[in-house]
């Protein structure tokens, strides 16, 4: 998607201006036209339904359980993954990106590159979790 082009049927632009190399996955920023309604989704963590950790000691696993749960409270909050425009990645080693990347891909469209941080931490709030993810959508009003 070229510089500042709307994504499908929305307010939001991605801006990856000159000068800055493409990042994979992500934009450098992310401009949105308002009225809109923005949904705060708190990190996410690798539990299932019950609180069950899901994947121990396997990031992929884990990753893909907590993009199902971003995916739950933007279904619920009438938001969809076209509407995201930042994500936040903590994760315990930074050298597991690609497992990360790669469990996205399976539920973030390709062409939705919201803005984005990854920051290694030394602990989540449990020590069995490897990775927690939190995100912001805004949904335009019509």
């Amino acid at each position: 998607m070229s510089d500042h082009e709307l994504r499908a049927g929305t307010d939001i632009r991605q801006i990856d201006p000159p000068g800055l190399p493409a990042g994979p996955g992500y934009s450098h920023g992310v401009s949105v036209e308002v009225p809109g309604r923005l949904v705060l989704v708190s990190g996410q963590v690798p539990v299932d339904e019950t609180g069950a950790l899901v994947g121990p000691g396997d990031l992929a696993a884990q990753t893909r359980q907590v993009f199902r749960n971003i995916q739950t409270v933007l279904t619920d909050a009438g938001a969809t993954w076209e509407h995201v425009v930042r994500l936040g990645y903590y994760l315990r080693d930074a050298t597991g990106v690609g497992a990360v990347r790669e469990a996205r891909a399976e539920f973030v469209p390709e062409h939705v590159t919201p803005a984005a941080t990854l920051v290694e931490v030394s602990r989540l709030v449990r020590e069995e979790f490897l990775v927690e993810i939190d995100a912001m959508a805004v949904v335009p009003i019509r």
